[in-house]
């Protein structure tokens, strides 16, 4: 059987020490060398572009990102208190500001939202972006979140027409900085996580593409996917990201929104007790 962990570029991933700065994957119309990668055109990513200046606020920013991701794997919720008490001594004037930068990059990098359960402590618990319910983190303890990743990679694959082509998807990655055939210190192998974990977990069906000579492969959203989130999230979890509203995404917006009511007539099925033909009816 044919190695297939090589396919794709190889490049330098990002070194670890170099994400003490919380930037948002960034989608811009920039895009790929790649005239074919039209979805990456569209979502061009560029969170891991340079290597950050040192700033003390934005250390404060990530030190409060590590401790909700440490209480996102024990699944407590955290306090202002806590958040107060433990990692911002000195800060407290600057709280809401390190407490906003933080939920902002906590749910566009990794793909966790912060959620209010008593304002009267102002407590929060953790919950995965869109409904997803993949949790999957490796047991060592520099293991990363990756729902993120998924919601990109989902999103990546509707803008390009529901089906995308392996090479754009690693194309994607590479401009991102997510070398294939590398580990990163945010997902890990990227090669592994997309063709068989995320396949496994049914997020993502990887194939082969019909007739194709030489082989190609693709990618396209798995059922746990479809069941668990829709197109139309996925994209204003894009824009989000961005800044803007779904109408950004004209086109895809209107596709979003078709496949809804798509989906919501086929969830309605009459059946014979419920159809103005039905034997009681007549």
């Amino acid at each position: 059987m044919e190695n297939r962990e090589q396919k794709g570029p190889v490049v330098a991933t990002l070194n670890p020490q170099n994400s003490g700065r919380c930037t948002s994957w960034g989608p811009s119309y920039g895009g790929s060398s790649n005239p074919q990668v039209k979805g990456a055109s569209s979502l061009h990513m560029s969170t891991y572009s340079e290597p950050p200046s040192w700033d003390p606020l934005n250390e404060k920013v990530m030190e409060l990102v590590q401790l909700m991701i440490l209480k996102y794997r024990l699944r407590e919720p955290i306090t202002r208190a806590e958040m107060l008490k433990v990692f911002l001594k000195g800060y407290r004037r600057r709280f809401p500001v390190i407490f906003k930068k933080a939920s902002k990059c906590l749910e566009v990098i990794f793909g966790i939202e912060l959620k209010e359960v008593d304002p009267t402590v102002h407590s929060y618990i953790l919950v995965n972006s869109l409904g997803l319910t993949y949790d999957h983190m490796l047991s060592n303890n520099q293991s990363m979140p990756k729902i993120g990743l998924l919601i990109i990679i989902l999103g990546l694959i509707f803008l390009e027409g529901n089906c995308a082509p392996e090479e754009n998807i690693w194309d994607f990655l590479n401009m991102v900085g997510v070398g294939v055939g590398r580990d990163h210190f945010l997902c890990g192998d990227p090669w592994m996580l997309l063709t068989k974990e995320w396949v496994q977990e049914n997020y993502l069906i990887y194939r082969q593409v019909q007739n194709s000579n030489p082989l190609r492969y693709e990618f396209l959203w798995g059922p746990r996917a479809l069941a668990e989130t829709n197109k139309m999230k996925v994209l204003e979890f894009l824009d989000k990201i961005k800044g803007t509203d779904p109408i950004s995404y004209s086109l895809w917006y209107e596709k979003a929104v078709r496949d809804e009511e798509e989906r919501a007539r086929a969830r309605f099925v009459p059946t014979e007790s419920t159809s103005p033909l039905s034997t009681s009816q007549r």
